[in-house]
């Protein structure tokens, strides 16, 4: 008896934006520093999805959103080197990989209690440190690096 073997096929998107090639592992992470459990756009996500660069990846397709700045280098502090692929008019209009910013400002708290960011109403400034696929912030008031495992996003 032969087996029949079902695909899942996922509609494309007229307009919209697709993150691939984030880390399986973070997806969720990625999901709540965009907010998108409370967004109302049709929004397709999938995990632990098969990948020959990075072993297991997960993706996500956002129908009508289009991200700002200071959205996309969130996802660069939590999922550096995800692509990011605009869709206009079901076509990919623009395709890119999202980098760290080498100077972060106002989304990530110092890992620091003692740091100034945290007690007075000052914006937190950050030069980055990517190496190896390892991130680090350093602090420009306490001069503390902060890892991404210690990373705190600020919504």
């Amino acid at each position: 008896m032969e087996k029949e073997i079902k695909e899942l096929k996922v509609n494309a998107i007229k307009n919209g934006t697709v993150l691939d090639h984030i880390p399986a592992d973070q997806l969720f992470r990625v999901i709540k520093i965009l907010e998108l459990d409370s967004c109302k756009n049709q929004i397709t996500f999938g995990t632990n999805l098969d990948s020959k660069r990075m072993g297991k990846k997960a993706i996500i397709k956002i129908a009508d959103k289009f991200f700002e700045p200071e959205e996309i280098n969130r996802i660069a502090l939590i999922a550096p080197d995800t692509k990011i692929n605009i869709i206009k008019d079901f076509e990919v209009v623009e395709k890119k990989i999202i980098s760290v910013p080498d100077h972060i400002s106002g989304i990530v708290k110092c890992a620091n209690p003692k740091c100034i960011t945290n007690h007075q109403p000052i914006t937190t400034q950050f030069t980055s440190i990517y190496e190896h696929g390892k991130l680090e912030l350093h602090c420009r008031y306490c001069e503390k690096n902060t890892n991404s495992e210690e990373l705190r996003i600020i919504m």
